[in-house]
Parts: C-alpha cells; structure tokens; sequence
C-alpha cells in the first residue's frame, strides 16, 4: 500500500482523473458481459416454467424462447400477436414442435385479445389454435406417447381442449339464434372463412330437444357441499349440457323416471388432412359431441387418446337448481305443491350394461342426502364403468304401505321402459341402498309380505268370507307383495327396523299432526272403512299412518313388517352410527335410532361408525358402502367376462 502511494506522489490531478476514468470503463464492459445468480424458490422455478398464456396470461418460457431464435422480441409478441404469428408461419429452421406449439399458443393469445377488445369475438382465431395445437399433437414426429412426460405438451393440450370449448360455445350461440338451422342436420356452418360440421356422437338428449337450453363449461363450476371434484384428464372440452328432461309440473311428471337433466358431454375438434401439410391448410373442422360415460378413449387422427370427462359437474348443477333443500319439507307435509307420487332419477343417461344402484332417503329428506356418496361412487373409475346411479325421491310423509307400493311401480315402470324384454345385464344384481326410512322402505322392497299382513287384519276384524276376497281383490297389491325383482344385495344405513321411540316425543307428535294425507288416500282405504264396519273416519292404522307414526316403535304396520322375511336371494349389510363410545353396543343409538332398532340378524357385514343419525355422508360410510359395491362387482367377476 506504501509503495502504490509512493508511486502515485508527484502524479497531476489530470492524470489522476484519467487513470480512474478508464478504470471505470473497464469496470463497466466487465460488468456488462457477467453473469450474476438470482436465487429462487422451487415454488417460483414451477410457476415460471409452466406459466403460459392461460395460466399466467403471459407466454410460456417455451414461446418466448421459440421467438428469441427468429428473432422477434416476446413482449411485443404478447401484446400484438399477428406479426410473430407471420413470422412463424413459413419454414425459419425451426424444429417443427417448436413452431407449431408456438402457433398454437400465439392464436390463443390473438383470441384472448380479441375477447378484450370487443367482447365477444367469432370462433376464427380458436380455430387456428385448436388447428395448430392438434398439428403439434398428431402430426410432428413423434407421437403423443413419446412426449408424455413433457410440460409442453400438457400446455399444448389445454390450448386444444380451450380452444376446442370456446369454438362449442360459439357454434352454440350461432345455433341458438338460428333455430330454424339445426346443427346435426348435415350442413356445415360458415364461420370466419371456416366450414364447421357437428356430430352427435352418442350424446342422449330428451325426446325432442334439437339443443339443449344451455352449454355451460364445466371449467367454470365450482360447488359449495361436494368434498371433491371427479374428472378424467384427456383431450375434449369438458361442457354440462341442460336439458329440459322430464321436468315437474306442479309436482307431477310426464313419466315415474328422469333422464340426466344436466349431461356431462365432452366435444372434439378434429382437421382433415393425412399428414402436416394438409392439416395446416386446411379450412374445414369437424366438432364430435361424445358422452365420456361411454367412452374412456376415442381414435382421433389415427391414436387412440383419452378423452376428457367431467363426472362431477353435471351432477353438482342438477342438485344446485333442484330446489330439493325447501321442497323436502313441504313433500313430508304433504302441500299441494309438494311431490305427489315417487319419481326416479337417472344420474347417467341408461347404461344397459351398467348395473343400477337404487338410493332410497329418508323421513323429510331428498336425492341431496346422497350428494357426497353418489360423487364418490362416480369418482371411482371402477365403480363408474360398472355401475349407475338411480336415486328414488318420493313424499315421506306417506304411509309405508303406499309408498312401497308406488316405488315398486315406479322401479318396475322404469325398468319396463328401458329394458322392456328384462334381457339387460342393468336390470340384474341390483344394488339397493337406504338410509333411515329409506332403509325401512329398503327392506320392505326385498321382502315377502306372505300372509302376515292379511292374517293381523283377520285376526283383528273376524272378517267374513266374502269380506276376505274383497279385500284380496281391491288391496292385493297393499297386502301381498314379493321381493323386487333383481335385486340381489342390499345396504340399510342407519334404519329404524324396529321403530324409535323419537317418533312418540311431544315434537314428534306436533310435526305428525301438520302432516295432510291427500283425500286419494282415504277414498282409497273407504271400501276398506266399510268392509270392516269402522266406519269413514277410523281407518285401519296399520295402512293409514303417516310418515312419522310409521318409525314409532309402537306402529303395528312396522313390527308387522319384521315378521316378513327377506329374501333368501339377497345378501344385505348394514352400517349403524353411535354417538358415544360409551357403554355397551346394545344400549348404543345415535341420537335419533337405537343399535337394536337397526341391527339385523343375518347381515353379511355390519359397520358401527362413531358419529350421528345422518351417517351415511360421513367419510367412513362412504368407504364402507364402496369397499360393499366392489364387493359384489368381485362376487359378479364369473357373470361380467360373459
């Protein structure tokens, strides 16, 4: 240090300044040509590597490094696609997955601008997207199964599968203003210079309905009260079509069944042309409308890919406008706007190879006490391929005795419509489910009346001969019933078999009194009135109570009902909830139905879970009632390689 300051001694101010000034220079060229680190997270390293311009609304690191080789700046790129679009579109050198995943994301970029600017724009530019996206899939050198594992790929899928959705939309939107055009008629829809066909693949709509009244995206629906959401990944648009399938009409139907009112459908965009040249120039689409129940996989350009699929989606939309949260009360109550007679509702559209759950609620409840349990049935890939789901919704505060009569018509009538010659795999080895009253009701389906009811008559009125046979001809189908056909396994969720004693309790009693049966009910039961010589205003109450007397352990009709047998060809199970681990089993309830009420002898399994009456959307039970369905798809493995 010494020395440097004696050799600097003497040196003039000047030259002082000129020596530091070509220090600084060299400082300054030498900083300009490093390279600095910047740290990052692993959080921000996966965010900049897979941010696109539809995650991020910024181009993707592949893009922009795409740009940089022909050397065009990526900012501006993003602003004003079409001229980095043109310098793209003719040979530059590139490797071809480049250039046309770049295409394919820089057309979505020009229609996402377009929307900004204008609102709305026409189908043109997600055409081009959709078009250069499946060029990039199906036409460069290697097929989709060699990049699998690659995240631009997964990039290059959501530019099809969007582009794909939004050109739907808009071909729905062009429809629906133009009814007197129908879409599957065989011409094609000019567009934007494009020539547009569509093709129902397999989708079911209601008789009559040309378009359904919505297309709504399914990536745009979320739901309040569903633990999950279950979808498949794959190519196609994921869409919820609306329908206007069997809906009520003050509290009546045109049929005892209803078709999905809210499909699942998924839509794909495919391109003329045998190989990459033909693909790019063409200007024809072809847009195929598939139900994903019915299909895990299509062939499109030559590969067989997955196709997408949302399963929760259409089932979340029909329970969120169902309105079944204010209209369980009133059909306990039996208003005049309430359900006037059981209906069933097909989840999926009818699958004659799939076999049926049947769901039967319970006392003041509808199709929403199985929304978690019907999701996680759907959600499982196994369950969904061999199963379908029906749910049974019908007016609790009837008697037990007609509502089991008019859900077997119901069940029967559907079945008849569907699978009229009963030659279907669906029709066979049903599975039913009840929780509560619906498990009572359950078990009155898969049971034989015998004598059993028509004795305790007999016993208690000394009938006639002559009173005997006009019994058996007018209220057969009242007194003598069989197990339904089918049939064949059965799972009762906390089920008052035997009564409960809630139902005599002061509120209990107050809730039975609101309850209005309707006056078909007691013109019904008058010749019954007569014959037994009570007369018009004391019915027999093994027939006549309601709902709620139904479930007392005191109600005849119900500890009638445990002198019937079930049937021997049907192997049930049941899962009972108790509140407190205290205690033995046998003095356990949950809050509203005893152990010894729900028990039942003969059971192939019987599942206690800790918790309260409403059990049967508890994680537990749902595994358990999936771990039952499995195991009858297991005991039907000889029956399904037929």
């Amino acid at each position: 240090m010494n020395a440097a300051c004696a050799r600097l001694r003497g040196v003039s101010p000047a030259r002082l300044l000129h020596k530091a000034g070509l220090l600084c220079m060299i400082g300054l060229l030498t900083g300009c040509a490093g390279v600095r680190i910047k740290p990052v997270s692993t959080q921000e390293f996966i965010a900049q590597h897979r941010g696109d311009i539809l995650s991020s609304g910024t181009l993707s690191i592949a893009a922009r490094n795409t740009l940089s080789v022909i050397g065009q700046d990526p900012a501006p790129c993003r602003r004003d696609p079409a001229p980095c679009i043109e310098a793209l579109s003719s040979p530059t050198g590139l490797d071809e997955e480049q250039r046309l995943s770049a295409l394919a994301e820089l057309w979505l970029a020009q229609a996402l601008n377009e929307g900004r600017a204008n609102g709305s724009t026409g189908p043109g530019s997600y055409l081009q997207a959709a078009r250069y996206a499946y060029a990039y899939l199906f036409y460069t050198t290697r097929p989709p199964a060699q990049r699998a594992f690659e995240e631009r790929q997964t990039q290059v899928r959501d530019y099809y599968n969007y582009a794909t959705e939004q050109v739907s939309l808009r071909a729905y939107r062009h429809y629906q203003a133009h009814p007197d055009e129908s879409p599957l008629g065989g011409a094609a829809l000019q567009t934007a210079g494009w020539r547009l066909r569509i093709r129902n693949a397999d989708v079911r709509l209601p008789e009559g309905e040309r378009l359904p009244d919505e297309l709504i995206p399914a990536s745009t629906l979320t739901f309040r009260g569903l633990r999950s959401i279950y979808r498949r990944d794959g190519l196609g648009a994921e869409l919820v079509a609306v329908t206007r399938a069997n809906r009520e009409d003050k509290g009546t139907f045109p049929h005892p069944w209803s078709e999905p009112a809210f499909p699942a459908v998924t839509a794909v965009l495919s391109f003329p042309g045998s190989d990459l040249e033909a693909v790019l120039r063409t200007r024809e689409a072809m847009l195929r409308v598939y139900d994903p129940y019915k299909h895990d996989a299509i062939r499109l350009a030559g590969d067989t890919v997955p196709l997408a699929a949302n399963f929760t989606s259409g089932y979340g939309l029909w329970l969120a406008r169902s309105g079944f949260a204010t209209q369980a009360i009133r059909n306990v109550l039996g208003g005049e706007d309430g359900l006037r007679e059981p209906h069933i509702y097909l989840l999926q559209p009818y699958d004659p190879k799939r076999r049926i759950v049947l769901m039967l609620h319970g006392l003041a409840s509808s199709p929403e006490a199985w929304v978690n349990v019907a999701n996680e049935v759907l959600g499982d890939e196994d369950l969904r391929r061999n199963y379908q789901i029906w749910q049974v919704y019908y007016p609790t505060g009837r008697p037990l005795a007609y509502n089991n009569r008019a859900i077997r018509q119901a069940f029967q009538a559907t079945l008849d419509h569907f699978d009229p010659d009963r030659t279907a795999p669906a029709g066979r080895d049903i599975t039913l489910i009840g929780h509560s009253m619906g498990g009572v009701l359950g078990r009155l389906l898969v049971s034989s009346s015998s004598n059993v009811l028509h004795d305790a008559m007999q016993t208690r009125y000394n009938l006639e001969p002559e009173q005997q046979a006009r019994i058996l001809h007018d209220y057969a189908d009242l007194l003598y019933f069989t197990p339904v056909p089918g049939v064949s396994r059965a799972v009762f969720i906390a089920a008052p078999h035997r009564g409960t004693a809630y139902a005599n309790n002061r509120l209990a009693r107050f809730a039975s009194s609101l309850i209005r049966l309707p006056l078909t009910i007691f013109e019904d039961l008058s010749g019954l009135a007569n014959m037994t010589q009570r007369g018009q205003a004391q019915y027999d109450r093994a027939l006549i109570s309601n709902g709620i007397d139904n479930l007392s352990d005191r109600d005849s009709y119900l500890r009638l009902s445990n002198d019937m047998a079930i049937s021997s060809a049907v192997r049930y199970h049941s899962i009972i909830a108790r509140r407190s681990a205290d205690g033995p089993l046998e003095d356990s309830d949950d809050g509203l139905v005893s152990w010894r009420s729900a028990h039942l002898e003969g059971a192939v399994s019987e599942k206690i879970i800790p918790g309260a009456h409403s059990i049967q959307e508890t994680p537990p039970a749902i595994l358990e009632i999936r771990r039952i369905l499995h195991e009858h798809l297991q005991a039907l493995e000889p029956d399904r390689r037929r």
